[in-house]
């Protein structure tokens, strides 16, 4: 067993990281941009080629090393994953002041920061002058969507790695590895479309398919402005539900610990107002983001149904995504044109747009419902 046997279907990439693990000069570096499309594996790419560099014996994955850095408890192994809409300047110079320190148990000191396209303009021109001054046993390791993602100063620093979707093959026979029996292995792989965290969930979480057919049923009802309106509510406030089902005992329990804190320095603590005011605003960040989550969950979705109306109205040679609601799809392939398919992606195209840009949910989802309609 090796680290890099969770990374499916990235033969190129781990070619690139094993010779730089292997001490080849002219593949290491000290900064690390690890770009590809959500589930692609990029946080494990980071994750794995950290293991790699600690170990003796280049990613063995069962020395002591290895199985630190894959739990996560490694001393010299720094990850960063953000619950919010950014990371702040604070948390970036936070993370330069660590890169700064020697490893203690480790060959190297590195530090991976997920969503690496979150961070602030402020926070990026702290990291700028960590990667630009590098410790010489400190390794910096980014992830993002795109390389376009992250501020040009930085990407332009760091080598890039890019990650590839996974093949539907690839990913259920991991699942089937991992015990998921084949037949559910084929199904989750497909209709996750490559992202293997997503596969893993449909595979085991019968809420999540049946979320997943709720959205997909939502086409064949918006036979009207009402109906519009219902669905664009339903998928809000379901997105909004979810995420407060998710956050409450968290969140509960963040205060708790706030209250503790501040008690014990004192009643008269200073600024203890201004600490609980920060903390609910993190948490309110923190909520918004597992909305917008769930919101394009819907938008992805509803995405590949279009994109199957698309594959049978143009009679292209590829399978269907929602291969088990074939009949569905055909059969509003008949009602419609491939021109009025394509402008129903364009309305979740631009509905996705509009809420990155802030524009409120409920709105965004409503103009869409009533485009795809």
């Amino acid at each position: 067993m090796s680290v890099w046997d969770s990374l499916i279907g990235q033969e190129a990439v781990v070619s690139v990281l094993k010779r730089a693990v292997d001490g080849d000069a002219h593949a290491m570096t000290h900064a690390w941009l690890f770009t590809g499309p959500p589930g692609s594996g990029r946080s494990v790419a980071a994750r794995d080629f950290a293991a790699a560099l600690e170990c003796e014996q280049g990613g063995c994955g069962t020395c002591h090393a290895c199985a630190m850095v894959l739990a996560g408890s490694h001393p010299d192994v720094t990850t960063v994953r953000t619950e919010q809409l950014s990371i702040g300047v604070d948390e970036v110079r936070s993370l330069v002041r660590k890169a700064c320190l020697a490893p203690t148990a480790g060959r190297w000191q590195i530090i991976i920061v997920e969503d690496a396209d979150r961070v602030t303009e402020r926070g990026a021109d702290a990291l700028l002058k960590a990667i630009e001054e590098p410790n010489s046993r400190t390794v910096w390791m980014l992830a993002a969507p795109t390389a376009e993602d992250v501020v040009v100063t930085i990407r332009s620093r760091s080598r890039q790695v890019n990650l590839v979707t996974p093949s539907d093959e690839s990913v259920a026979a991991l699942l089937i590895a991992e015990g998921v029996p084949e037949k559910k292995a084929r199904f989750a792989a497909r209709v996750s479309q490559g992202h293997i965290g997503r596969a893993r969930a449909m595979a085991t979480s019968e809420e999540m398919q049946t979320r997943r057919k709720q959205i997909l049923a939502l086409p064949s009802k918006l036979s009207n402005l009402g109906a519009c309106l219902d669905a664009a509510s339903w998928a809000v406030t379901t997105a909004q539900e979810e995420a407060a089902e998710a956050t409450a005992t968290l969140d509960a329990q963040e205060q708790e610990k706030l209250r503790y804190l501040i008690g014990s320095a004192g009643k008269q603590s200073r600024g203890a107002t201004g600490q609980m005011k920060d903390l609910e605003e993190q948490q309110s960040m923190r909520a918004k983001r597992l909305v917008r989550d769930g919101l394009d969950s819907v938008l992805r979705e509803l995405t590949s149904y279009y994109r199957d109306t698309l594959v049978v109205q143009t009679q292209a040679e590829a399978p269907l995504v929602n291969e088990d609601m074939a009949a569905q799809i055909r059969a509003a392939a008949k009602t419609s044109t491939p021109e009025a398919t394509l402008r129903r992606i364009d309305a979740i195209i631009e509905c996705r747009t509009a809420i990155a840009t802030n524009v409120p949910p409920q709105l965004a989802f409503e103009a869409m419902m009533v485009a795809l309609a």
